[in-house]
């Protein structure tokens, strides 16, 4: 699995929006990378922003 589904599947089993930092404890990944990852899921609708600097995949 490449970076972006890591992230994505962290978000999906995840039951509440997390922080960019607590996507990277979960998924095991860079914070600088989550950051960039969450920057292209956005674009691609696949996640959505409930508040500042929370984030979960959509429904």
């Amino acid at each position: 699995m490449d970076k972006n589904e890591i992230i994505l599947k962290t978000l999906i089993d995840s039951e509440t929006a997390l922080k960019a930092g607590e996507i990277a404890e979960l998924s095991g990944i860079d914070k600088k990378e989550v950051d960039k990852v969450l920057k292209t899921l956005k674009a691609e609708d696949k996640i959505e922003v409930p508040k500042r600097c929370f984030y979960q995949a959509k429904k």
